[in-house]
């Protein structure tokens, strides 16, 4: 115990023997007058923004860019009638809950002499048949055709001004680009 305490007096008087007044301190004093004498840094004003400008959207009633672009004839072939409705008396179908951004064709299937059917993935992972005429989509969206490679729609969507109008779409099989 002794030792510990006649150790940290040694070590206590070397530590404040680096505090005394005889120690020359010219070097520091001479540094701070010469720091304190230079002229002061200035400040930048904030600089001015431009205000925020609005952006208006236009583009809501285009085909969306990331859905599968549509043919021209397809487009052509649409009757341009004013009472397109969906028929709210309609039972819905299965893969009519699913966003079509979320099928998926898988590929298709045809017994010799009869129609042929699309394999679609819905959106929980399920594999479901679909032929002509069924719905698919959450925009009352028909089936018109189906190849081995796509299968062609007519949804019927909002046209804004309080109607509707039909819109051709296609899903391809995957794994393949749009056309």
């Amino acid at each position: 115990m002794k030792r510990v305490l006649s150790l940290s007096v040694i070590l206590l008087t070397t530590a404040l023997s680096g505090c005394s007044q005889n120690a020359d301190t010219s070097d520091l004093k001479q540094f701070v007058d010469r720091v304190l004498s230079t002229p002061r840094g200035r400040i930048d004003p904030i600089p001015v923004f431009k205000p925020y400008e609005l952006f208006s959207y236009n583009a809501s009633a285009l085909r969306s860019p990331f859905a599968l672009p549509y043919n021209a004839n397809e487009l052509q072939s649409v009757k341009a009638t004013t009472d397109i409705r969906p028929d709210p008396d309609r039972a819905r179908e299965y893969l009519e809950q699913f966003s079509l951004d979320n099928l998926v064709m898988v590929g298709t299937m045809q017994k010799p002499g009869n129609a042929l059917w699309a394999l679609v993935r819905d959106g929980n992972g399920g594999v479901v048949r679909v032929q002509r005429g069924e719905y698919m989509g959450q925009n009352h969206g028909r089936v018109v055709g189906i190849t081995e490679s796509k299968i062609n729609l007519i949804e019927i969507v909002p046209n804004g001004l309080g109607g509707w109008l039909e819109r051709p779409r296609a899903l391809a099989l995957y794994g393949q680009t749009g056309e």
